[in-house]
């Protein structure tokens, strides 16, 4: 149970999930709608799953293993490494889930023949290793890291569907705007994850300030206060809403209608739970309150990903 804990398997889940609905809600209806019906063989949607999956275990892994001493000044009851599973044993379940989701990604890029696939499981890795030792600790360079690895697992799914129908059409896919209809409609949800990561890094950041003031950490809220941290997570969510509804009634074909199901699933499962965000920010006060915020933007994180039935609905 412990090392459930330890890989965050709650989040592992809802990657699991979302490189899923990128493939089955997305991508496949956007190659449907241009009579394209050549998608992924299930075992190669497998693995790359499998890689993203692993690779994110390993990240939270080597992030507890920095953290012991933040951790337990911030939330003693909730530190693994050091008291159920030692600091030997969390390194070497690192070590196996790196190379175990390095091989996973390698393994997807050698059967597409792209090898941006395998430079991105190859890099993540060590991202996320600085990030945790040292990067989390700076001025902003730590949430960017964090939000810039959020963004990828839709891009990976477009990124290998496109690789698969080169391999398979070389002659015909330069010509096609297949390609780019992928990365069009899986960008917009990796410019909503790198936003929405963004913001609970930040609020994570307001619910760790003694810990990482202890330590010496230069996060936004010790650096800037806690209310100019709060005027910037204004900005970002008041900014992310806007993008919202510029991409979903002004870029997007579909209906905009009051009774559409893309009008309603925006307003009422997007739009209303930032604005409840916001108010969650404004009224913490404690350490507890910015979970509540915290745990809310996770929400709103995986409603964002169930907008792709919307899409699956209308394309």
């Amino acid at each position: 149970m412990s090392y459930l804990r330890l890989i965050r398997w709650q989040n592992l889940l809802f990657l699991g999930i979302l490189v899923w609905v990128m493939e089955k809600w997305v991508c496949v209806p956007v190659l449907d709608s241009v009579r394209f019906y050549e998608v992924l063989p299930w075992w190669l949607l497998g693995l790359l799953l499998l890689a993203v999956v692993l690779t994110a275990a390993a990240g939270y892994v080597i992030n507890d293993y920095f953290d012991v001493k933040i951790d337990r000044i911030n939330r003693p009851d909730r530190l693994i490494v050091t008291q159920t599973v030692t600091k030997d044993e969390a390194m070497w379940l690192y070590r196996i889930l790196v190379v175990a989701g390095a091989l996973a990604g390698l393994a997807v890029a050698w059967v597409v023949r792209n090898w941006a696939i395998a430079t991105i499981f190859l890099l993540v890795p060590g991202l996320l290793w600085f990030y945790s030792s040292s990067y989390k600790r700076q001025f902003l360079l730590g949430n960017l890291i964090i939000s810039f690895s959020s963004a990828l697992p839709p891009i990976l799914v477009a990124q290998t569907n496109v690789a698969y129908l080169y391999l398979h059409y070389p002659d015909v896919m330069p010509y096609l705007s297949v390609g780019r209809d992928l990365f069009f409609w899986t960008g917009g949800f990796a410019v909503f994850a790198f936003l929405t990561t963004w913001i609970r890094e930040i609020i994570k950041d307001l619910q760790d300030q003694t810990g990482d003031r202890e330590l010496e950490c230069h996060t936004l809220p010790i650096v800037l206060g806690e209310l100019w941290t709060k005027i910037i997570l204004t900005i970002l969510i008041a900014g992310t809403a806007g993008l919202i509804c510029y991409i979903g009634f002004v870029v997007l074909p579909f209906p905009h209608t009051w009774g559409s199901l893309n009008t309603q699933y925006i307003v009422f499962g997007l739009l209303i739970p930032l604005a409840c965000e916001l108010w969650l920010l404004w009224a913490a006060r404690i350490p507890s309150d910015y979970r509540h915020a915290q745990s809310l933007m996770k929400f709103i994180m995986f409603l964002g990903v169930l907008y792709s039935f919307v899409i699956e609905r209308m394309l």
